[in-house]
């Protein structure tokens, strides 16, 4: 067996040209045809850079449209611990939109149920010590919308937007009452209240991130409202930033070595409903039952 690897990382050092080159040398002077190459690609090291993962599906599907004879990605604890999933789509159907940047209504939502879920293995010894893994980095949160639905009005407008959104088939915005802001809960935001990270000169992109906790659980921020971020660098505001997708900051120059960037924001959560079927009767909700509206986060 022979073994034949490139590093590279980012989109930029995936170009079909250097794939050719890479692809002519197995080829040719290794005798190795496509149809006899595997291909790896992966992984993401740290859980702060799992936006690193559209460029590993990217190279897969590259790899695939070359021919290869298996294509991998690489490794499990990784893509276990960052939630990647990747679903080949047949070319002839072509791609379903996934999420409409739009938010569910806040006369339903403001008086939702939430729920946080964090995923932990637990075994008990024969002495009965515990051994615990927590196999998620972040918690999971769930809702109820149905306790805001008290007219048939909201019902009408619940209904029209579930159909709309094609039942679980594609996510939405929702605003967590509970917890919507970077300064604490649900105070005001200020441009101090979260640190992004600390500037080395080469690094422009800073992902928006919340922690909680004396020991930071950190919570990835994908769904920020555009309007309520300020962002600043060693406690001066800064203005040389846009907004990209997902929630990440983009400074136009390197931020200096040492320095400190911070940011305050809004957000919503990134959820979709978590049945395709919604079942309500006109009798039972006159008399006061409340719908089950289950609602799920989507782990972007």
């Amino acid at each position: 067996m022979n073994i034949f690897g490139w590093k590279s990382t980012g989109r930029g050092l995936l170009r079909p040209a250097k794939a050719r080159v890479r692809q002519d040398r197995l080829s040719g002077v290794r005798a190795y045809p496509v149809a006899n190459q595997h291909y790896f690609s992966g992984f993401v090291l740290y859980p702060e850079d799992k936006a690193q993962w559209s460029d590993i599906a990217f190279a897969s599907e590259q790899a695939i449209a070359r021919g290869t004879a298996q294509t991998y990605i690489w490794a499990l604890p990784q893509v276990a611990r960052d939630g990647f999933t990747y679903f080949e789509i047949a070319q002839e159907e072509g791609p379903m939109r996934c999420f409409d940047d739009i938010l569910f209504p806040l006369e339903i939502g403001r008086d939702a149920m939430a729920a946080a879920e964090f995923s932990t293995n637990i075994v008990t010894t024969l002495s009965g010590h515990e051994h615990r893994n927590s196999s998620w980095s972040d918690a999971r949160l769930s809702f109820d919308a149905g306790p805001g639905v008290r007219s048939e009005t909201e019902l009408s407008m619940l209904i029209d937007f579930f159909r709309a959104r094609r039942g679980a088939a594609i996510g939405f915005r929702f605003t967590d009452p509970f917890d919507f802001s970077s300064n604490q809960m649900v105070a005001e935001p200020t441009m101090l209240d979260q640190i992004l990270g600390v500037g080395d000169g080469i690094r422009r992109d800073f992902p928006l991130m919340k922690k909680y906790g004396e020991e930071a659980q950190s919570r990835r921020i994908t769904r920020p409202r555009k309007e309520s971020v300020s962002v600043a660098l060693d406690g001066e505001k800064a203005s040389d930033w846009s907004l990209a997708e997902k929630g990440i900051i983009e400074f136009a120059s390197p931020p200096a070595v040492g320095t400190i960037a911070s940011a305050g924001f809004l957000f919503d959560v990134p959820v979709r409903f978590a049945e395709d079927r919604i079942e309500v009767s006109r009798a039972t909700f006159g008399a006061g039952d409340i719908p089950h509206i289950p609602l799920i986060e989507i782990k972007e």
